[in-house]
């Protein structure tokens, strides 16, 4: 058993837990249209990466950190993500799913999710379509100590033209967020991943709501943080240009993964 495995966190409400009880919801449900013209017939989540789906290389990504129960908010094309992953035991993990009938947005598939998350504990949020070299057992540890609702995994970027920037202050503190300008210069941007306190769930309002222009700006009231990590490797796969890089960076992305895990 590896150390990020034995890793103990303060959760909010006081308990310490181990990254093994903690839950890692996948956001896997979009529809994709900027990149069907070279992923035509296929969930965005299951776009190849050499001889890997981009969604296999996040699950071994955070099984080789110690996670290892997920549910996947699915949506279009559900049944070619359940069909692939199955229960997870073929990767040692726990899977279930959480299926949108129509398109929710990013908060609302969450929200459907919320018969999976009934023990009171935080959890980890991903998008199914960003990759980024991250220390997960460090950004929960971050949230414990922390007194808020949400912690944000954000890089730097020399290039924040298609994302929407964060404003930090004092101690991580999340003060306001910026529209993408277009502009190519520098910022600091949410890389796709997060730790959600359970209380959130109680903020999100039922029906198709999104997570960064909706539920994130009502909840700066209430502590949204974010942990910078260093830009070792981030990359979505939302537009071709994007995915035709992640096919260039493929070995790296694979290396962020450990050996151990690679081939199995």
């Amino acid at each position: 058993m590896t150390t990020a495995v034995r890793t103990l966190y303060k959760n909010p409400a006081g308990s310490s837990r181990t990254l093994l009880d903690t839950k890692a919801v996948l956001l896997v449900g979009g529809l994709g249209t900027r990149l069907r013209s070279v992923v035509p017939s296929m969930p965005k989540a299951l776009a190849p990466i050499g001889n890997k789906s981009f969604l296999e290389l996040l699950i071994r990504q955070l099984h080789s950190q110690g996670l290892h129960r997920f549910v996947m908010c699915t949506g279009y094309l559900a049944d070619q993500i359940e069909e692939q992953f199955g229960d997870g035991r073929h990767w040692n993990v726990s899977i279930e799913y959480s299926r949108e009938q129509n398109p929710m947005g990013t908060a609302g598939a969450i929200k459907l999710a919320e018969r999976y998350l009934n023990d009171g504990s935080d959890f980890l949020v991903m998008n199914g379509d960003s990759f980024v070299q991250a220390n997960f057992p460090q950004l929960l540890h971050f949230h414990g100590e922390h007194d808020g609702v949400v912690t944000i995994l954000a890089v730097e970027v020399s290039n924040a033209s298609r994302y929407g920037t964060l404003q930090v202050g004092h101690h991580g503190r999340v003060t306001g967020f910026l529209e993408k300008t277009g502009r190519d210069t520098s910022g600091v941007i949410n890389a796709g991943a997060y730790v959600f306190s359970h209380a959130v769930l109680q903020h999100i309002p039922e029906g198709q709501v999104s997570l960064e222009r909706t539920l994130f700006p009502r909840l700066l009231d209430q502590g949204v943080y974010a942990l910078q990590q260093q830009e070792e490797l981030f990359i979505d796969i939302g537009t071709p240009e994007d995915y035709d890089r992640a096919q260039k960076l493929r070995q790296s992305l694979d290396d962020a993964v450990p050996s151990e895990w690679r081939d199995k």
